[in-house]
């Protein structure tokens, strides 16, 4: 391999995948949950990179079909840069595997919501198409990720996604450094749930116009680890098998697509 095969910031290149590369990735914004999916849901996985700290790896589904988990890194920014490298290595299908908070009351912490499509208020998808572009999954992905959590058994919602560049301010959380949220935000997590917004998250957006404009199917299931109709905290004790759940639902989908 030569070192112009290899991508900048992703740290390998299509000659690093072998005969037979992976057109699907599963996409994850925690490295940690990259490396998990690798050894739990793929067989003999093999490690890419661990460049920037965005681990990829690379290993085959129980069906025999190749397979990358790769990391995104923490919002839309990073995602944009490792998105455009992964599809320039030949990724054709992106499913997003993340965490999210619930802003509806009927969507506990411990269940999923797979996004039909975003409000997209970010500033990267800004760059990709203009701000009324539609912010939507693939509707085909969006189906596989449905009836795979209905395969599994796993409580799941399907809707819209608002997809905001900040966790804190951008989330309407006052319980931060920053007490002091601007007016526009103030009263905005009510204003989203009267519009049927089922949660909060920070890249599914960018991915879903991203695959829109770059010509990828993109999809995303998120564990549900915060109920901020009840508080602003994670809900810890919530978070793992939520997250096994997104992960189980993503891994199935993958092998239908």
């Amino acid at each position: 391999m030569t070192t112009t095969d290899r991508f900048y910031h992703i740290g390998f290149g299509r000659s690093d995948l072998g005969d037979d590369p992976p057109r699907i990735a599963l996409l994850s914004g925690d490295p940690e949950r990259a490396r998990i999916i690798a050894q739990t849901m793929l067989h003999e996985p093999r490690m890419l990179s661990e460049h920037r700290g965005l681990n990829s790896y690379v290993g085959r589904l129980p069906s025999g079909r190749p397979i990358l988990s790769a990391t995104s890194g923490m919002g839309a920014p990073s995602l944009s840069i490792v998105v455009n490298e992964l599809v320039q290595a030949g990724i054709r299908t992106i499913i997003r595997v993340g965490t999210s908070g619930s802003i509806q009351a009927h969507i506990p912490p411990g269940s999923v919501v797979i996004s039909s499509a975003a409000l997209c208020r970010q500033g990267a998808a800004d760059d990709i198409a203009p701000r009324e572009f539609p912010a939507a999954a693939d509707p085909f992905v969006t189906v596989a990720l449905v009836e795979a959590a209905r395969v599994e058994g796993i409580v799941h919602f399907v809707g819209i996604t608002a997809s905001v560049d900040t966790f804190y301010e951008g989330q309407e959380r006052s319980e931060s450094a920053n007490p002091h949220l601007l007016r526009r935000l103030r009263g905005i997590t009510e204003e989203y749930r009267r519009l049927n917004i089922l949660n909060y998250e920070m890249e599914a957006g960018t991915l879903f116009k991203m695959g829109l404009v770059y010509g990828f199917a993109a999809g995303c299931v998120c564990a549900i680890v915060a109920q901020r109709t009840a508080g602003e905290a994670i809900v810890l004790e919530r978070k793992a098998a939520a997250v096994e759940r997104a992960i189980a639902v993503a891994a199935r989908a993958a092998v239908t697509l």
